[in-house]
């Protein structure tokens, strides 16, 4: 995938499929999946030497065979990675681990992940959304993104980590660009982008490097205290343990942002959906479900063959990098009914927004959770939402889906208007 182009132009990215390389393309990317699906269900690209898989089954393969289908990108033969990257405290993290060593990762920090963990921080939660829309919902129009979906999830995420919250406009910069793809593939644009890369990567290790230092020598309750202790015990080495709150950190923010955004996307788009789900006539819990169906935050992953394998008769060697496409698997009419009709009480909704398998997202219930009390906040201080007729403009990633801004306008509600139940 690539970062569209304003004007809809072509471009020529390594690594990304030529069909979505427009604004326009990777906006909507859903009719290219179906002719893929029907079409190339498994095909190789050249340009980015890799496998692009699209159906339901074959991506539920691959998800549910980590001994097949690595997250490790060092085992990847078509992939060179620069020394700095091979340096990233990133790469030491759940997102690229295997078998035991996933497992004893993912261990460290699970009990703070579990439904009743965070259910007991609801309460804190919905404050920190009330206080957010306060002041953004006084005029009848707001961006989305800026004003609410980007920073309710951050300062949820600060303050689970035991960071500081007002710090949020420097974690955006270090997200956005650990996430981004470029634009500009000539020789010279792709070097100041992996010097921009690796120097937010140095930036953010360096903030948690001192945070961590900190809390081993004044523990508090919160996640870095958690992760210098286990550090301590030497059941993470200090890159891990590095790493371990850089991803906490970047995806923390960047999943539910897109989620609520994307959720914003879709019922502005189906006005009488959105009242439904504002009056409490369809439940927000399977609203949310659906959105991560019909417009997954997260459209792809990466896995490494580790042996020679077939699908759909194509030869898949060892060492092939492999795309599973979730975006397009959630819209296989070979498991969704009408997938391409937005329903807000769709039942049953076994979509990949998450993941499947061992690496299903940790942080799935808190971004649930999340999207849950930030659109029921919404709701409880807007009507009449509808889109501020701006021009979207896509997130700028190779597998994160969203859009930058989104611009709404609404009627604020009165206080003497009932709330929906």
């Amino acid at each position: 995938m690539s970062a569209p182009t304003d004007e809809g132009e072509g471009q020529s990215l390594e690594r990304v499929p030529q069909a979505l390389s427009t604004r326009e393309a990777w906006l909507d990317p859903f009719d290219w999946y179906a002719e893929m699906r029907e079409e190339q269900p498994v095909r190789y690209d050249q340009n980015r030497q890799c496998w692009d898989v699209f159906r339901y089954e074959d991506v539920d393969r691959i998800l549910d065979d980590p001994e097949t289908f690595s997250s490790n990108p060092r085992l990847a033969s078509a992939i060179d990675l620069p020394p700095e990257a091979e340096q990233s405290p990133i790469l030491e993290t759940m997102l690229t681990a295997d078998g035991e060593r996933h497992g004893r990762l993912r261990g460290v920090v699970e009990d703070w992940f579990r439904p009743r963990a965070i259910t007991q921080r609801a309460e804190r939660f919905e404050d920190i959304a009330a206080d957010l829309l306060e002041d953004a919902i006084d005029g009848g129009r707001m961006d989305l993104i800026d004003d609410f979906a980007y920073p309710f999830p951050v300062i949820v995420i600060a303050e689970l980590l035991g960071v500081p919250s007002e710090d949020r406009p420097q974690f955006r910069g270090w997200s956005e660009t650990l996430v981004e793809t470029p634009t500009d593939t000539s020789e010279a644009a792709l070097e100041a982008f992996r010097q921009r890369q690796e120097q937010a990567s140095e930036e953010l290790a360096e903030y948690f490097e001192a945070k961590l230092e900190d809390r081993a020598r004044d523990s508090k309750d919160d996640l870095i205290s958690v992760i210098a202790e286990a550090a301590g015990e030497e059941r993470l080495s200090h890159e891990e343990a590095l790493g371990f709150c850089m991803l906490l950190l970047v995806a923390g923010n960047i999943t539910t942002t897109n989620l609520i955004g994307n959720a914003m996307r879709c019922l502005t788009a189906h006005p009488a959906a959105m009242e439904r789900v504002r009056t409490g006539e369809a439940p927000i819990e399977s609203t949310i479900e659906e959105v991560l169906r019909y417009r997954s935050p997260v459209q792809a992953l990466a896995r490494i063959a580790t042996r020679d394998v077939e699908l759909q008769g194509m030869s898949i060697e060892e060492g092939d990098t492999v795309v599973p496409w979730l975006g397009s698997a959630n819209r296989d009419p070979a498991v969704f009914d009408a997938p391409d009709q937005f329903r807000v009480d769709r039942a049953p909704n076994p979509h990949f927004g998450f993941g499947r398998g061992t690496h299903y997202c940790l942080g799935a219930p808190l971004a649930r959770m999340e999207a849950r009390i930030g659109l029921n906040a919404l709701f409880e201080r807007t009507a009449d939402v509808r889109p501020g007729g701006e021009r979207l403009q896509p997130v700028r990633s190779a597998f994160i889906y969203g859009v930058q801004e989104l611009p709404i306008e609404f009627r604020p509600r009165d206080d003497a208007e009932s709330p929906p139940p």
